[in-house]
């Protein structure tokens, strides 16, 4: 039995409101709670997927990793949110395509692959809570690989930061910095967090130490 109440459930999942009550009471009934550490490996490439995660604390990220050990993230997982690669995996039966690392510590409702490709196949409102994470996280992709094909997103940050750094600190917003670079948001944390896991940063709220450029 999942420990969190169906209000908590529904307010933190909020596509999933429409649901009916029944059908959260079996889908918290079915699902096993997990907690998780920062540093967690969730998924590998070739990895079969047995459930999906819908995470109610914590972050992950879903990324790609080079022989030559450079790696690029995909997307990000956070509360309120499943991972939509996982989902695909399940729908199609598939082999997971990635890797999926936690980065906070938390937790998450795991819910049994036939329970969730029974739901997807009879509620609408699961259905349309899959095919919107399906679309949001395409677009993220795609914006992704254009810069990264395109604009060299990447460079444009480091030179960005370096230019606006006082005594090695940059003070700003990643919104401020997606404005400034005319990207999103999204992306531009997507960078820094990579950076940062390079050491190249250290990051916090609304400051941005410059370790090495």
């Amino acid at each position: 039995m999942a420990i969190i109440s169906k209000d908590s459930f529904v307010s933190l999942f909020r596509r999933l409101r429409e649901l009916p009550a029944a059908t959260v009471d079996e889908l918290l009934r079915l699902g096993e709670m997990v907690h998780f550490d920062s540093g967690t490996t969730l998924f590998r490439p070739g990895d079969r997927c047995q459930g999906i995660g819908f995470f109610l604390e914590g972050e992950a990220r879903v990324f790609k990793l080079a022989e030559s050990g450079r790696e690029i993230t995909l997307y990000t997982i956070a509360p309120g949110e499943t991972c939509i690669m996982n989902a695909a995996c399940l729908l199609s039966e598939i082999d997971y395509p990635a890797h999926a690392e936690t980065t906070e510590k938390g937790s998450a409702l795991m819910v049994p692959a036939d329970h969730f490709r029974r739901l997807v196949g009879t509620e609408p409102v699961m259905q349309k809570f899959v095919y919107t994470m399906f679309s949001d996280r395409l677009c993220l992709v795609l914006e992704l690989i254009e810069e990264i094909a395109f604009g060299r997103l990447d460079s444009r940050l480091a030179d960005y930061l370096v230019e606006r750094a006082e005594n090695g600190v940059v003070r700003t917003s990643h919104q401020a910095i997606a404005n400034d670079l005319g990207s999103s948001r999204e992306v531009v944390s997507r960078l820094l967090k990579d950076m940062e896991r390079r050491g190249n940063l250290r990051l916090s709220r609304n400051l941005i130490e410059i370790i090495s450029l």
